[in-house]
């Protein structure tokens, strides 16, 4: 594992993730906080799991605080960076891992399901990008959490709107990696398939059938994935798929 940047001038640099509390966005956070970063976990209704989070990363050195938040909502995302921007003064690192998904057959998606999604996975994910560039050195990153398959899109019924949130966030990685670039900031995606806690996954016995490797993701392949990121210092605007060969 790398370490993290500025940590040799004795000075931790900050990482911030969204969804921080639970599942992936917690393992991220430790992960983080193992390699030399403060972390900023932000969380919505999950406060409980982020208290003992911060307990956790404290415990291990790491400068850690929770944060509550609607990412989906423009004043809540301003005012908790500017909470950050007070106290932290910095943000290296910005992990968008906020990921709603309800799937609903496309026949009988609500409207109001469509704009919690797409608010929560795409425009808070543009938010939080908004307000952490105000805060963010020549050099920093973004990473943001995607799924599975992003390059060859096809149509799936089921999760219409989940699926149009995260191409839409493909979109604006590149965008905003091919906006940035000349500021040394790159911006990147990470696509996950069937992981382990994956609310869908398949039986043990089926899941070679949609998925070469026949074994859920877990945890901490999407972390091996992240640390690739933020020491690759030539790789910005890419989707990497960890997801072992799944919708191939």
């Amino acid at each position: 594992m790398g370490v993290a940047p500025l940590a040799a001038a004795g000075r931790r640099p900050v990482a911030v993730v969204t969804g921080g509390a639970r599942r992936l966005g917690r393992h991220l956070c430790l992960s983080l906080g193992a390699r030399g970063y403060d972390v900023v976990c932000l969380y919505r209704a999950s406060g409980e799991d982020a208290l003992a989070l911060v307990s956790e990363l404290s415990a291990g050195g790491a400068g850690a605080r929770a944060l509550q938040v609607d990412v989906s909502s423009r004043a809540s995302v301003a005012a908790v960076f500017a909470d950050i921007g007070r106290h932290e003064g910095r943000v290296d690192l910005l992990v968008n891992n906020v990921g709603n998904y309800n799937p609903q057959d496309v026949t009988a998606l609500d409207p109001d399901v469509w704009d919690a999604t797409i608010g929560a996975n795409l425009s808070g994910a543009y938010y939080c990008c908004y307000h952490a560039l105000s805060l963010m050195p020549d050099g920093g990153q973004i990473v943001s959490i995607g799924m599975a398959g992003l390059e060859g899109i096809r149509a799936n019924r089921r999760g219409a709107d989940y699926y149009v949130s995260k191409t839409g966030l493909l979109v604006l990685t590149r965008a905003l990696a091919a906006g940035y670039a000349d500021r040394q900031i790159r911006v990147n995606m990470i696509s996950p398939g069937q992981l382990e806690n994956s609310i869908d996954l398949p039986s043990p016995d089926q899941m070679g059938d949609t998925v070469p490797l026949a074994r859920a993701g877990t945890l901490e392949d999407v972390a091996q994935a992240l640390h690739y990121l933020l020491d690759a210092s030539y790789v910005t605007g890419a989707n990497i798929d960890v997801a072992g060969g799944y919708r191939l």
